[in-house]
């Protein structure tokens, strides 16, 4: 039997290699003629704003640039993007950029609208007021931020903490594959793994699963297997970027709507106090965490193995479970991300700080189908720190 649920989506989606190029078009529905432009210095560095910029000045449209934007954004780069934006009376903000990039500029244009304080915003619909208009472009085939309510910031004690609110869906998501041609395979690795932990902890959530964002995790699923290993070795590869950024975005209204749990919960502490990317953080707890998931979800696992490997057949529910933990595990390896916490520079002494912090993300917790405690935290690190032939 089908229980009650809720459902929020995007209001618009435009999947089309180039589409950044449309950016003034699509701004002018709006009659915005001041428009903030939030990325990082990488990302424009690279060239992958100037196509949307170029449209931009086309319009007759002023652009003002925040550029400053990092990896897990510290609360003080979004307050600065924050005073910016309202010096400059900006009537739009757009965002082109990863997860970090896509966060900062959701919380500009919500903060920027209110007179609310980004400390008394932080937790599930406290942000109940209005932003300006939204439109945001990734550049990662991952978190699947241009679709979700959810925005992380980094706090001054390194702790990461979450605004949850419907109000921060943006009005387009705009995917154009052209602008991950260039990412190197390891951030392409990390970032599609990041992509399928979420389709996954979707399906599995304990809390808010619904026949929506089941299908809409195992569709992602799909297109992420099938091709995160081929856009490793062929970063050029336009239709497999195509199908890895639809694969992302497809993750993350399902994770939006039935909400992750213990891989992200266990990963926001190695990113935090390592400095290390969130994909890459994710992936080294991932198989962990599935092997200690098992004895609660078994049937979830083996229902999802057959889309990721394809000899989950004739077998029984136990050996589809063990084999899609074993499938995971393969493409970590096969798309060479590192195979313990000690291969990125974590020591045994950390392992009990990363367990404490890790605690404290009640909110991803709870949604884990087995629930985790202290010990079972620090088992799980331990096991990601030594045991390299099954990490």
């Amino acid at each position: 039997m089908v229980g009650s649920f809720t459902f929020q989506a995007p209001s618009n989606i435009l999947f089309q290699p180039g589409a950044s190029r449309k950016m003034g078009e699509l701004v002018a529905h709006y009659g915005a003629r001041r428009v903030m432009l939030v990325t990082g210095k990488i990302v424009r560095g690279a060239g992958l704003t100037a196509g949307a910029e170029a449209s931009l000045a086309a319009a007759g449209i002023r652009v003002s640039i925040f550029e400053d934007v990092v990896a897990d954004p510290p609360s003080h780069v979004v307050e600065a993007a924050v005073a910016a934006c309202r010096a400059d009376r900006i009537e739009l903000v757009l965002s082109i950029g990863g997860g970090s990039a896509l966060d900062t500029a959701k919380l500009v244009a919500y903060l920027a609208k209110t007179p609310d304080r980004l400390d008394d915003i932080y937790g599930v619909g406290l942000a109940k007021g209005q932003r300006l208009p939204l439109l945001l472009v990734p550049t990662t085939a991952g978190t699947g931020s241009e679709v979700t309510p959810i925005a992380i910031v980094t706090t001054p004690t390194t702790e990461k903490k979450g605004v949850i609110s419907p109000v921060l869906i943006p009005d387009w998501a705009i995917l154009d594959a052209e602008l991950t041609l260039s990412l190197p395979a390891f951030v392409t690795a990390a970032t599609g793994i990041d992509a399928m932990v979420h389709a996954i902890e979707a399906y599995t959530s304990k809390h808010k699963k619904n026949p929506i964002s089941d299908q809409l995790a195992r569709q992602a699923l799909g297109l992420l297997s099938a091709n995160v290993r081929r856009v490793c070795e062929d970063g050029k590869d336009v239709e497999a970027r195509s199908q890895m950024l639809l694969g992302s975005m497809l993750a993350g209204i399902a994770f939006a709507n039935a909400p992750v749990a213990a891989v992200h919960a266990l990963a926001y502490p190695i990113g935090a106090i390592f400095d290390l990317p969130h994909g890459l953080s994710n992936a080294l707890v991932l198989t962990q965490v599935l092997r200690f998931n098992l004895p609660a979800a078994e049937l979830l696992y083996a229902e999802l193995a057959p889309l990721v490997d394809f000899r989950a057949v004739n077998l029984s529910v136990a050996q589809r479970a063990r084999l899609f933990v074993d499938a995971m595990a393969a493409i970590c390896r096969d798309c060479k991300i590192p195979l313990s916490l000690a291969d990125v520079g974590i020591g045994a002494q950390d392992l009990n700080k990363l367990a404490e912090d890790a605690m404290k993300q009640t909110r991803l917790l709870i949604n884990n189908p087995r629930e985790v405690r202290f010990e079972d935290a620090l088992a799980i690190y331990t096991e990601a720190f030594g045991n390299r032939a099954t990490a």
